[in-house]
């Protein structure tokens, strides 16, 4: 009986209005990420001179799988995807760990010093080494050109650290008392109580981690001088810079549209190539990553 009042409501003209201006924004929105990624995935497959020539075709005839043959073909792809992998997982563990880890006491109100030390994390948001400062920190620390050095620098977040104190402080501090009453300690609340309760702040925080890890590039630029080392972003881009033609090369005409070609070829492949992990994995965090950003978000 309630669904059917519910379906015989009648919006106002403003309500109505409201909507639909938020309905095509919403609309607006998808389209811009829809567009630009099936344009980015369809290129891929085409012929670089029909892309050029006639933009994007849906004629068999122009479309090829020479730039995934290329790109896979390459055994440095193959260990910039497991360098990739692991600085991700890795990295995401790590960081994930230590964020709940600092979170737990930050959330406690009776903490000592518990404002010093949430002003002194907020302080180091806004306020940085810089670059020299901090390679010649990791150079004086013995890890440059170490896996070390693309793991630690960025282990502990402090917006991470954030989010999980909040989520913390929505659980109900009945659990605790009655943990008490059972004899168990902070430890023991923390690990066999308190993190299976975490699941989708740990997933929220472990997507984070892993997306930032994998699509990040700069610290290994920075930081690694073996290539052996080398995660899968700077691994593509150094196939294209190969394939590209630089402005003061010398060599014949037809070589030179040749590199052209086949940068123009990977460009698109490289991204597919790349972006694909995420695709395939954010649907499994999808269910969690909802809960956990709301519940994190409307207390303290």
């Amino acid at each position: 009986m309630s669904v059917q009042k519910v379906k015989k409501i009648k919006r106002s003209r403003s309500d109505r209005g409201i909507l639909s201006v938020g309905y095509s924004l919403l609309a607006l929105f998808t389209a811009a990420i829809i567009v630009p990624l099936a344009y980015v995935v369809i290129a891929s497959f085409m012929d670089p001179n029909v892309l050029n020539n006639q933009g994007i075709s849906f004629r068999m005839g122009d479309w090829s799988l020479e730039a995934y043959r290329r790109v896979l073909e390459d055994e440095m792809i193959w260990r910039g995807f497991a360098n990739s992998f692991f600085y991700s997982v890795t990295a995401t563990a790590i960081s994930v760990f230590i964020t709940l880890l600092a979170a737990y006491p930050m959330s406690k109100r009776e903490l000592v010093g518990r404002t010093f030390f949430n002003a002194l994390f907020i302080i180091t948001m806004f306020f940085g080494g810089g670059l020299i400062p901090t390679f010649i920190l990791m150079n004086e620390l013995r890890l440059v050109n170490t896996v070390w050095a693309i793991l630690l620098p960025g282990a502990f977040n402090v917006w991470n650290m954030i989010l999980a104190r909040t989520y913390y402080q929505s659980i109900s501090k009945e659990l605790w008392e009655a943990s008490q009453i059972d004899g168990a300690n902070e430890i023991q609340y923390f690990f066999q109580i308190l993190l299976p309760l975490c699941k989708p702040i740990i997933a929220v925080l472990a997507l984070w981690g892993f997306v930032g890890m994998w699509n990040s590039y700069f610290d290994a630029m920075i930081y690694l001088n073996d290539a052996s080392l080398q995660p899968l972003q700077l691994v593509l881009r150094s196939i294209l810079v190969q394939n590209t033609p630089q402005s003061g090369m010398i060599a014949d005409i037809q070589s030179t549209a040749e590199m052209a070609k086949m940068a123009e070829l990977l460009k698109y492949s490289t991204i597919v190539v790349s972006s694909l992990p995420l695709l395939v994995m954010y649907p499994f965090f999808q269910k969690y990553f909802d809960k956990g950003v709301m519940v994190g978000s409307i207390k303290g």
